[in-house]
C-alpha cells in the first residue's frame, strides 16, 4: 500500500472519521486556518481515489466521498513499512528503542508484559 503525504493523511483521517462526506464536509473537519481552498482539497480526493484510498458516490456534479480502506488496514501497511525501514522487522529492536527513549514507563512495561504472558498462554 502506498504511502500518504501529510495533506492527504489529514484528509483520510477526516473521512474516516466521518464515515463519508462531501469536499465541503471534508474541508469543516480540517484543523486549518485559513481554511484550505474548495479546490485544492477537490484535487487532492481525486488524488486519493486514483490511489484506491477514496472512493465516491455521485449525485450530479456533486461527489460523496468514502474510505476505500480503513483506518486499520493503513494504520498496519504504515506499521509494517516502518517496522521495515527502521527496526529491521525486528519487534525486540522497536520495544528497545522505545525504553531506551523512555517512551515507556514502568507501568506501560509491566502492562506489556502481562500482556504477553497472557498471549503465551492462548
Amino acid at each position: 500500500m502506498e504511502e500518504l503525504t501529510k495533506t492527504e493523511e489529514k484528509i483520510m483521517q477526516a473521512l474516516w472519521s466521518m464515515g463519508k462526506g462531501f469536499v465541503k464536509d471534508i474541508i469543516e473537519r480540517l484543523d486549518e486556518e485559513p481554511r484550505p481552498p474548495y479546490t485544492t482539497i477537490s484535487s487532492i480526493v481525486r488524488i486519493l481515489e486514483s490511489k484506491g484510498f477514496v472512493t465516491h458516490k455521485a449525485y450530479g456534479k456533486t461527489h460523496e466521498y468514502y474510505p476505500a480502506i480503513s483506518r486499520d488496514e493503513y494504520r498496519k501497511s504504515t506499521y509494517q513499512r516502518m517496522m521495515k525501514q527502521y527496526f529491521d522487522n525486528k519487534t525486540s529492536s522497536l520495544l528497545s528503542f522505545l525504553v531506551s527513549e523512555k517512551k515507556l514507563s514502568r507501568k506501560d512495561i509491566d502492562e506489556l508484559k502481562k500482556f504477553i504472558d497472557q498471549q503465551s498462554r492462548s
